[in-house]
């Protein structure tokens, strides 16, 4: 979920969850060697403790300002995202590191405050990645179901630059995504299980191609049931790192 504090889709044709691996990875063993990628596990787990850090707001570009960063959501039994952001993280870096990919984390524990927003994209920028995902779980209505990503609106002087590359980013993941894990669109935000938005700090800021995913609804029993088992973290890991090879392989 991007903001806690305060503060009917057509459906894509999906292969059998737990997919193989594709041609690439079988056919190359480094098919990510020397790529740059820059993965952000959202929140952190002393954030909820320190309002008054997280809650100071910081720049995000053209005079605006936004809180630090946000608490985030959690499952009914009390399973939080910044935690399961933090496990996906790590999977997805034991797996893009196995190809060759050179990778930077955001944060490297769950037990502090932040980063704020504008520092996260900037742990990307100066990392000069060639691509960035930014891993949440949302909070969204118990009656909806399933993942989406998020691009960032063509903002002038701000994201002109990447606006295309991320767009296309965000239409890998979300096909990748979607073939490995077996979860489905949102059937509550975006299209087709793409968002685009303009209000985003961690991306209005950004300077590689970036995008936030939003892996399921932590607030939806049968999304939850997926995002507590570690089992299935693995594969929602192996998704992200599916569609981010398809983007740098320009397929």
């Amino acid at each position: 979920m991007l903001l806690l504090l305060a503060t009917a889709v057509t459906t894509l044709a999906l292969a059998p969850a737990g997919a193989t691996d594709g041609p690439s990875e079988r056919g190359r063993p480094d098919p990510l060697q020397g790529q740059r990628i820059a993965i952000d596990p959202g929140h952190n787990g002393r954030n909820g403790v320190n309002p008054d850090r997280i809650n100071k707001t910081v720049p995000i570009g053209n005079g605006e300002r936004k809180a630090c960063d946000t608490v985030g959501t959690q499952t009914a039994s009390g399973y939080p995202e910044h935690a399961y952001t933090m496990s996906v993280a790590r999977k997805l870096k034991r797996l893009l590191k196995a190809e060759g990919a050179r990778v930077k984390l955001t944060r490297k524990s769950d037990k502090g405050v932040g980063p704020c927003i504008n520092r996260r994209a900037k742990i990307g920028n100066r990392f000069n990645a060639d691509a960035a995902v930014s891993i949440h779980a949302d909070g969204g209505p118990p009656s909806g179901r399933g993942f989406h990503v998020i691009y960032s609106t063509r903002i002038p002087g701000l994201t002109d630059d990447i606006y295309r590359p991320s767009k296309k980013l965000g239409r890998s993941l979300r096909n990748a995504y979607a073939k490995r894990t077996g979860l489905p669109p949102s059937t509550y935000a975006g299209s087709n299980g793409l968002d685009k938005r303009s209000d985003l700090g961690g991306l209005r800021l950004s300077d590689v191609p970036k995008v936030f995913i939003e892996t399921g609804n932590m607030q939806n029993g049968a999304d939850a049931r997926d995002l507590e088992r570690s089992s299935f973290r693995k594969r929602i890991a192996r998704g992200i790192r599916d569609g981010i090879r398809r983007f740098l392989n320009g397929r």
